[in-house]
């Protein structure tokens, strides 16, 4: 039985490694560190913005690549290099005027838990750590990486009618 998402659902907040990309790092030849998205995952992420989702991305780490596919796909609410998740989490709400309880968060390792504590709607993606799943109240079919972000994008849609 497919799930349904709760309505009002005003804000998506993304964790980076192990949520967009399969959680391995790659570096290249020249120590530059490399990045592998999913496509579909893009397509889900603009497919909420046009539901009229904000969407945010907040990482523990800074990369190029990341703030590459961030422009491609329109986001504006990029925070990188962030040691507290929640800080920027509160800073991200503050600037669109969204309650914590309208905001739903994907994670996958326990930097994300005390975000994933303040949202209206916690997810883990099924590689997540057990802790994370257990904090979770979603827990998607797919991996980090793997189109886990576009399973919730659609889930999403659905619950904003469109």
């Amino acid at each position: 039985m497919r799930p349904r998402f709760p309505t009002g659902l005003r804000l998506l907040v993304l964790d980076v490694d192990g949520v967009l990309t399969d959680g391995r790092l790659w570096f290249g030849p020249d120590g530059e560190e490399l990045k592998v998205f999913h496509v579909r995952d893009g397509f889900g992420i603009k497919a909420v913005q046009r539901a009229g989702l904000e969407v945010g991305v907040i990482s523990g780490r800074r990369s190029a690549a990341v703030e590459r596919r961030c422009a491609e796909l329109g986001v504006r609410h990029l925070r990188q290099g962030c040691e507290d998740k929640v800080a920027a989490l509160r800073e991200l709400l503050a600037l669109t005027g969204i309650a914590p309880e309208h905001a739903v968060a994907i994670g996958d390792d326990s930097p994300d838990l005390p975000v994933l504590a303040i949202v209206g709607l916690p997810v883990a993606v099924a590689d997540a750590h057990p802790d994370v799943r257990a904090a979770a109240r979603y827990v998607t079919q797919l991996p980090g990486g793997h189109g886990a972000v576009r399973e919730v994008c659609d889930l999403l849609v659905e619950a904003a009618g469109q």
